[in-house]
Order: C-alpha cells, then sequence, then structure tokens
C-alpha cells in the first residue's frame, strides 16, 4: 500500500505560479512511477505529467509543456509538479497517482495503483 497526499493547491492569478508537492508514504517510493493528473468540473480526468521511479524520464501533455515541470525527491518521498505561466484552463483538481508501469504508460490513468484525495487548483483572470 501506498497512501498520497497532495498539498500545495490555491487560487492563484493567471500568469502566476504554484508548485504542488505529493508527500507518499508506505512501500518504498522510489519503486513507482507517479503522475500527475487533473480534472475540471464536468470535463475527464486528464493526464498532466509523469516522472520515472529513476527522475530519468519525464512526460507531459502538450498544454503544460513549458510550462510545468514534474521532479521528485526520494530521499523525501516527494514528487512535486511546479506550475508556472498558469491559465484559467488549468483550473481543477490535481491529484497525484503511483504506478509499477514504466515509460509511456505512464500517460494512462488505468496504468496507476494508488492516488490521493486531490488538490484544488483554481486560476482566475
Amino acid at each position: 500500500q501506498v497512501q498520497l497526499v497532495e498539498s500545495g493547491g490555491g487560487l492563484v492569478q493567471a500568469g502566476g505560479s504554484l508548485r504542488l508537492s505529493c508527500a507518499a508514504s508506505g512501500r518504498s517510493f522510489s519503486n513507482y512511477g507517479m503522475g500527475w493528473f487533473r480534472q475540471a468540473p464536468g470535463k475527464e480526468r486528464e493526464f498532466v505529467a509523469a516522472i520515472s521511479w529513476s527522475g530519468g524520464n519525464t512526460y507531459y501533455t502538450e498544454s503544460v509543456k513549458g510550462r510545468f515541470t514534474i521532479s521528485r525527491d526520494n530521499a523525501k518521498n516527494t514528487v512535486y509538479l511546479q506550475m508556472n505561466d498558469l491559465k484559467p484552463e488549468d483550473t481543477a483538481v490535481y491529484s497525484c497517482r503511483a504506478s509499477v508501469m514504466t515509460g509511456q504508460m505512464l500517460q494512462s490513468v488505468s496504468a496507476y495503483d494508488y492516488w490521493g484525495q486531490g488538490t484544488q487548483l483554481t486560476v482566475y483572470s
């Protein structure tokens, strides 16, 4: 079992920045690929970013490339999502997920075994 707790969401003006954190506890964090997904009201859950267990490979959905950066600190059992140049369309509940899968599979929500409750990000113009 892996328990995941997200933090760092909030209200931010368009163009601003925010960093989300996801703290993991339970089984060895470094064994898992990690991903961030988001879901806006009335919309499907959407892949945002993922990172391999080592941190050596990262993946992003097209709409956040160049603005968001995913990273991890295995010593702290934490994964981060640095979000810059935020836009109103980034408004959603962001959740982190853990997966034993690797590579491109990390872009699929079905690859994940564990997830947190999520944290709300609201971007206003």
